[in-house]
């Protein structure tokens, strides 16, 4: 029999995991070097139980998904969820399209602003939030090589300069 602070301990770790945070099990890092990213949004995504297992066990790829818009619907298509383990014959299908949950106003803003030309939906992080699996996806545009090498350009200058002025700093705390 467990002892009074055995079990508040115990209901502690319990509230602390329902009020959960963000779990990343997913990421598509390569997406912000190859996109301008102009707008993000937070959408639920509708998964079957074994897609969850699977996803619970840290196992997904975002590499080639993309979003698409069906008359007042939003799908995710090609991002990879692989098999669960322990699945029977219930097990799903690891590159189907997933159907995404917006708001209808998120879904009308979509709308008009993906029929510009060169926009379009790119995944960026898959995670649970609260135990409720969620997609950050981005509404982005294409990068030009030229615009990769500046960004990178851009980076790597920022980058020294923050050596320079910590080893500044260093010498600075060094003399005195």
């Amino acid at each position: 029999m467990a002892t009074k602070d055995e079990k508040k301990k115990i209901k502690a770790k319990k509230a602390k995991d329902e009020s959960g945070g963000r779990k990343l099990v997913a990421q598509h890092k390569k997406a912000r070097h190859d996109y301008l990213i102009l707008d993000t949004y937070e959408c639920g995504i509708v998964l079957t139980g074994t897609e969850v297992k699977s996803l619970r066990q840290g196992r997904a790829s975002l590499v080639d998904g993309f979003g698409q818009l069906d008359g007042a619907e939003v799908w995710l298509h090609n991002v990879h969820i692989p098999e669960y383990t322990q699945g029977t014959w219930t097990n799903h299908a690891a590159r189907r399209k997933r159907k995404l949950l917006l708001h209808r106003y998120e879904i009308e803003r979509l709308i008009g602003k993906t029929q510009e030309s060169g926009l379009t939906l790119v995944p960026l992080a898959l995670y649970f939030l609260n135990g409720r699996a969620k997609v950050e996806i981005a509404l982005a545009k294409g990068k030009k090589e030229y615009d990769k090498r500046q960004t990178l350009r851009e980076k790597q200058d920022r980058r020294e300069s923050d050596r320079a002025i910590s080893a500044a700093r260093r010498r600075q705390r060094a003399k005195a």
